[in-house]
């Protein structure tokens, strides 16, 4: 026992790395541990063993062994190196070492043979991935989003369309704003005619001056129809039912003071658009437009001899003003008083 403690506590590093199992850090672990008062102290190091102090104590048994032998042997025996001793006494060792390195190379053919089939799984699973895969992107995220781009794109340009068509309706409720505005000057001016020339009657009972106020009661009731089909097509009904009615009382006071068959015929028509007005907006434009006529021409046609007062019923959805040129309205004077029929 005390040989192999000997051994522990004098032992080298190449020495102590000779041992199967030890490496040189374990090595030096035992060296810096010493020194040792009993064998098994040395198992209080970290990576000893009971089974590495086995070893220890077998290969220092080994070690006294062939110093002992070495002392019997002629001198040319002495030569022989310690290491060639140890390879006849492990030539046992060295066949469980091929079997064992055998053994490792199969597990390692296995390992690499697994690898390979598990590297052959993955580019399976890979390539259904995109085989299968792609389709169904294509199909579910893709086309979808293709597909809506397009909706989009056609919104777009409906928007531009609508966006266009509002530009145009705007600036032709521009120009129909300006055309009241003008209507209104006209009107204006026409009101203070008629005023001055029955000032100047109450003075002068003349028949021309009787004449001239005609024709400016007439072109003034001209003027205000001309602004109630503007007002229409800007679908404000409650000012277009106003102007109706302020030119159907100028006309019924010229028609009083004339007589005349064809002012009586437009009064209708005007009577019926006030009636519609402002519930049916579509049913009132048309009899606006047809005593318009009346009065434009001086004729009254013969549609125009039984008109009904019953408006025919218009969904509120299809209705939409009419279409008015603002220059079709006559200029102060422009359109001759229509002559009685007798």
């Amino acid at each position: 026992m005390s040989r192999f403690l000997d051994f522990l506590n004098t032992a080298d590093l190449k020495t102590l790395t000779q041992v199967p199992g030890i490496n040189r850090q374990l090595a030096g672990n035992l060296i810096a541990a010493r020194p040792f008062d009993m064998p098994e102290d040395c198992l209080k190091v970290k990576g000893m063993g009971k089974t590495m102090l086995g070893k220890l104590e077998l290969f220092a048994e080994a070690q006294g062994n062939v110093s002992e032998n070495s002392a019997l042997v002629p001198v040319e025996e002495e030569a022989m190196p310690v290491e060639k001793i140890q390879l006849a006494q492990d030539s046992p060792k060295e066949q469980d070492s091929f079997f064992r390195r055998l053994g490792r190379a199969f597990v390692a053919f296995l390992k690499a043979l697994l690898r390979l089939i598990m590297l052959a799984i993955l580019f399976l699973a890979i390539g259904a991935m995109f085989y299968y895969g792609l389709p169904y992107l294509q199909k579910t995220l893709i086309a979808p989003v293709e597909e809506n781009t397009a909706q989009i794109q056609k919104l777009e340009s409906e928007i531009a369309t609508l966006q266009a068509q509002l530009d145009e309706m705007n600036s032709h409720l521009t120009a129909l704003e300006g055309s009241v505005e003008a209507h209104t000057a006209s009107i204006e001016n026409l009101e203070e005619m008629q005023a001055a020339l029955e000032t100047q009657l109450q003075e002068n009972n003349d028949a021309v001056l009787l004449e001239l106020k005609h024709e400016v009661m007439f072109t003034r009731a001209l003027d205000i129809l001309a602004r109630a089909r503007l007002y229409l097509a800007q679908s404000n009904f409650g000012l277009a039912k106003t102007d109706v009615q302020t030119a159907r009382d100028l006309l019924v006071e010229l028609q009083a003071e004339k007589g005349d068959y064809v002012l009586a015929k437009a009064i209708e028509r005007l009577n019926l658009a006030l009636g519609n007005l402002p519930e049916f907006p579509v049913v009132a434009s048309g009899d606006l437009e047809i005593a318009w006529q009346i009065l434009v021409s001086g004729n009254a046609p013969a549609s125009t001899a039984t008109a009904t007062s019953t408006p025919t019923l218009v969904p509120s959805s299809t209705l939409t003003p009419p279409t008015v040129d603002a220059t079709s309205s006559p200029t102060p004077f422009a359109s001759p008083l229509p002559t009685s029929t007798p």
